[in-house]
């Protein structure tokens, strides 16, 4: 027997697409890619688009149909194309990030933007390449620490995407919401439009290689924390409290939700904020205004380290009005401590994914959208 290509389009001229009822052929649904080579065929059936709920059904019913009408000792090789292709899947967010470490507490007014800030500073003084993201979208507060308030942030067209570019100071990559909004008043965003903010941040963004990404997170547990808990799989937290009992109540809090089994996202170590107070004329003097050593007991407790103590300097206030963190200038005692933090910090990252798996986005039902 003796194939040629008015058999094989025959035959599919009795097989109906189930989308508009028309057959194959009638439905223009037959690519022109036809292969006879003695008793085998190959050719496509054209989809206008994937998914299509009849693909399977229909590729079979054209294998049948040859069978049937043709001969049943036909080698068919039949497959599926498509009109319109489904666009490429994204890229996997952030592939030049080698670790993405959230910087967190329990409740607000401990100073855990500061610590953000300047632990960012300390580790890129230290030849790392770091990128710092203020995902405090209700209360940015980073464009000031780094006196960056009138900051212009560019974009880029890349692949018909638009891509911002980060403002770049002290050897840090820099993005926050207080670059786009204004500073003198309240952002009233609800929960959705931040977290589209906050990925849009993320994602559309030329953060490039970097080896530390430092989140400053909102204070407390949020919608926020959520969506970076879905879009990213973070390396570890860094937990900041003040000494005082109702911080490290909050404290507890914001360690349990990253040690709950749906998150699973490893504690790097705690941070106690404000351990003491240290007049500048009385440098040798400790005065512990917040309480003494609670951060080191709730660390003990937990079975976590204590990665630095930072003492409460003026200094480090005026600085971080000013927009120069502390940790940027040499040989105080406050900048000495951030240095400290950030080398236990780079020890606790190495030991983790030494010891640990990588961490996955969390997968979570409900939530923000």
């Amino acid at each position: 027997m003796t194939l040629y290509p008015k058999l094989i389009h025959d035959a599919l001229a009795t097989v109906r697409y189930p989308g508009n009822g028309k057959n194959l052929v009638e439905a223009e649904m037959v690519e022109d890619d036809l292969r006879i080579d003695g008793m085998a065929v190959s050719f496509s059936i054209l989809f206008d688009k994937q998914p299509d709920p009849f693909m399977k059904s229909v590729l079979k019913a054209a294998e049948a149909a040859i069978h049937a009408y043709v001969s049943p000792d036909v080698q068919v090789t039949v497959q599926a194309k498509f009109r319109r292709q489904l666009p490429p899947e994204p890229p996997k967010m952030l592939p030049q990030v080698k670790n993405i470490i959230a910087v967190s507490s329990g409740k607000g007014g401990v100073g855990k933007s500061t610590v953000a800030a300047n632990l960012a500073v300390a580790l890129a003084r230290s030849g790392y390449k770091v990128g710092l993201l203020d995902a405090d979208i209700f209360g940015p507060s980073v464009p000031k620490m780094f006196h960056l308030e009138s900051e212009n942030i560019f974009c880029e067209e890349r692949d018909g995407r638009q891509i911002l570019l980060p403002a770049l100071k002290y050897g840090v990559k820099i993005l926050s919401i207080g670059f786009f909004v204004n500073p003198t008043t309240a952002t009233l965003w609800r929960g959705g439009m931040a977290c589209n903010a906050l990925k849009q941040l993320i994602a559309d963004a030329d953060w490039g290689e970097l080896d530390y990404f430092i989140l400053d997170t909102p204070p407390g547990t949020s919608d926020i924390h959520l969506t970076l808990l879905q879009t990213l799989g973070l390396t570890g937290a860094v937990i900041v409290s003040t000494p005082q009992a109702v911080a490290l109540a909050d404290a507890r809090k914001g360690i349990d939700m990253y040690l709950n089994d749906k998150v699973n996202v490893p504690i790097l170590g705690l941070v106690e904020n404000m351990a003491w107070f240290t007049p500048a004329e009385l440098p040798d003097n400790r005065y512990y205004i917040f309480g003494r050593g609670g951060v080191e007991r709730l660390a003990q407790e937990m079975d976590l380290p204590l990665l630095g103590q930072i003492p409460l300097v003026q200094s480090i206030c005026e600085s971080g009005d000013e927009g120069e963190p502390v940790a940027a200038t040499d040989g105080t005692a406050t900048s000495l401590a951030f240095a400290s933090l950030a080398r236990a910090v780079v020890e606790a990252t190495e030991r983790r994914n030494r010891d640990l798996p990588p961490t996955e986005a969390v997968a979570m039902n409900g939530g923000a959208h």
